[in-house]
């Protein structure tokens, strides 16, 4: 009844979902590593959005998607309005890092599950 879409729009959607869990297992981390604080906190309930999204990357819902654009990249823009790079911590680089490359992913399964055939 329905298609099984391409092998390498998988991949990258499993390779998203591999990313957005270890972003989101990273920030809820910050709750044993740093003291407990609001901004602590504020992250690791971020962490835990970031660990649902993932849960619904690895099935194959298009909302999930969306949903994982939106939010990882929001997260993205935040972090690079804020501060200029050179004079963030490796560990913020790279969660940055993560949320892009995770929004390209995910916007390039997007795109190539829209412009697929469909029944």
């Amino acid at each position: 009844m329905f298609e099984r879409p391409a092998m390498p729009a998988m991949s990258e959607r499993n390779w998203a979902a591999l990313l957005v869990t270890a972003s989101g297992l990273w920030q809820i981390t910050g709750l044993w590593r740093y003291r407990l604080t609001e901004e602590t906190l504020l992250t690791a309930l971020t962490g835990s959005i970031y660990l649902l999204m993932a849960i619904g990357l690895f099935g194959r819902s298009r909302f999930t998607l969306f949903l994982a654009i939106v939010v990882c990249g929001t997260f993205t823009l935040l972090g690079l309005s804020q501060t200029g790079l050179w004079s963030w911590p490796p560990l913020a680089l790279l969660r940055t890092g993560t949320d892009l490359l995770a929004t390209v992913l995910c916007a390039r399964v997007l795109w190539t599950l829209r412009h697929a055939a469909s029944f």
